[in-house]
């Protein structure tokens, strides 16, 4: 950008309302969306958590039908279905005292099911509202990924200045209660968002589909062997359900039909 001096023009052209409304607003969403999903892994085991999680597939393409009209196929409009089938059906399942195992089902569902469906909503508005800034706005997708670092750092530290965990970072430090084991969630996070970025860019979507759907088996058989938690009823039905759902979706994208001469 220095060397072929867009970064001088950017300056120029550059205004706090347009960044807080292209950056800014998406940068929010995400930190909010982050804090739900700290509070829902608290709440759910970790198979469930993941398939519920998947529910912003859904909400992604609600959101962009409406903001940016991009239209579904009518076989990704039944795997969206068979997606809400299954999440219907966990929150159903989970929340109730036969589904939990928890002691107290109303904590699963209130401090564990809400908040990850919330979160998705979140996830799809602001996947919604990221190509729309850069496609429409035409807000330069460099400048955009600085700016969302920014907001959400600022939106993240915050956040932190009255809850709970923040007034432990104040007592103990940042880095109290860490172990080397802490690492690992945090490595692998960063390391699979940077595989699905480079899956999606370089592989298509399609296998990015068949990833989610691997992770999700994953998933399960950790649970299994390390927590020692067979999956549930309802997470053995609702799992075809959401692995259906994810290949279906990645599988036939939507296609413009060519005007006829």
């Amino acid at each position: 950008m220095a060397k072929d001096g867009s970064l001088k023009k950017l300056a120029k052209e550059w205004t706090l309302v347009g960044s807080l409304t292209a950056s800014g607003l998406p940068a929010a969403i995400y930190a909010l969306q982050n804090s739900l999903l700290q509070i829902s892994y608290r709440n759910l085991d970790s198979l469930t958590f993941s398939m519920l999680n998947q529910t912003k597939i859904f909400f992604t393409a609600l959101f962009t039908y409406f903001i940016m009209r991009q239209r579904q196929s009518i076989q990704q409009i039944g795997a969206l279905f068979l997606l809400i089938m299954a999440a219907v059906l966990l929150s159903i399942g989970e929340g109730s005292s036969k589904g939990s195992s928890s002691a107290d089902p109303e904590q699963v569902l209130f401090y564990g099911i809400v908040p990850v469906l919330v979160a998705s909503v979140l996830s799809g508005l602001a996947s919604a509202l990221c190509p729309w800034a850069s496609q429409v706005k035409k807000h330069s997708s460099y400048l955009m990924t600085v700016e969302m670092s920014i907001v959400g750092s600022l939106c993240l530290l915050a956040s932190t200045s009255k809850s709970p965990d923040g007034e432990a970072i104040r007592r103990h430090g940042f880095f109290y209660g860490w172990t080397p084991l802490t690492l690992i969630p945090v490595v692998a996070n960063a390391l699979g968002g940077i595989l699905v970025g480079l899956v999606t860019s370089l592989a298509g979507g399609v296998r990015k589909g068949f990833v989610i759907v691997s992770a999700l088996l994953v998933t399960a058989m950790l649970q299994f062997l390390f927590e020692g938690k067979p999956p549930s009823v309802y997470c053995l039905v609702a799992l075809p359900l959401v692995i259906s759902s994810i290949s279906i979706y990645q599988k036939y994208p939507y296609q413009v039909k060519k005007k006829e001469a």
